[in-house]
């Protein structure tokens, strides 16, 4: 019974059915079921099998939305939920669309996947500055600082708002990932960023596995 009730919490978040998972999250907390049980087993889950799906040809980025859409309802209903239970988050993400540049449909797909992936994200929106993103990252003490670009012509500023993070001795207490149109790998490497992400379906795992290369645990 427990086991079909995530089964079918997962299917509603691979379908992108919006409206009837904070439904399925209901029974299965009135199953009784535990909230890190839910969002791990079923719910992360999930996300994780859309990201593959992405990867794979399979699903497009209007599936990735509707699909993140869905978990995001369904957080809306677990996530008091798991703070009562104190259930710890996967890290804390720190994210922006850099100075000079307002597209952010990239940025909030990388959002809603980093939050499906058990991550607390605070999203500083578009047009942020190297000083923007230092106060937030004194501020929230992140694991991870994430940038977008679109633009050729803004892409440049990912650099300063690296080189802000060292001069306040923050860079090496971060994971700092880049993604966007003109991005590339070499760029990621030239700015000294700990990786390029080429899509939001890989945003969430990337980090994960560079925070545990750096807590030292790889």
């Amino acid at each position: 019974m427990e086991e079909e009730i995530l089964d079918d919490l997962y299917e509603c978040i691979l379908d992108g059915d919006q409206p009837e998972t904070p439904i399925q999250v209901q029974k299965a907390l009135a199953a009784g079921l535990s909230p890190d049980v839910i969002l791990n087993d079923s719910m992360i889950a999930a996300m994780t099998e859309v990201g593959a799906l992405f990867e794979a040809g399979e699903y497009f980025v209007p599936e990735m939305l509707i699909s993140a859409r869905a978990m995001q309802a369904g957080l809306d209903v677990l996530r008091p939920y798991l703070v009562d239970s104190g259930v710890e988050s996967a890290g804390k993400m720190v994210i922006g669309t850099i100075k000079g540049d307002i597209h952010d449909i990239g940025k909030n797909l990388v959002v809603m996947m980093m939050e499906g992936g058990g991550f607390e994200v605070i999203d500083l929106g578009i047009d942020k500055s190297a000083a923007e993103f230092v106060v937030a990252v004194e501020e929230h003490q992140p694991d991870v600082v994430g940038m977008s670009a679109m633009l050729t012509t803004t892409m440049s500023y990912m650099g300063t708002v690296v080189a802000a993070l060292k001069e306040k001795g923050l860079r090496d207490d971060v994971v700092i990932l880049i993604g966007g149109a003109p991005i590339n790998e070499a760029f990621a490497e030239e700015i000294e960023a700990d990786a390029y992400c080429k899509s939001a379906a890989i945003a969430a795992d990337m980090a994960k596995k560079l925070m545990a290369i750096k807590a030292g645990n790889a």
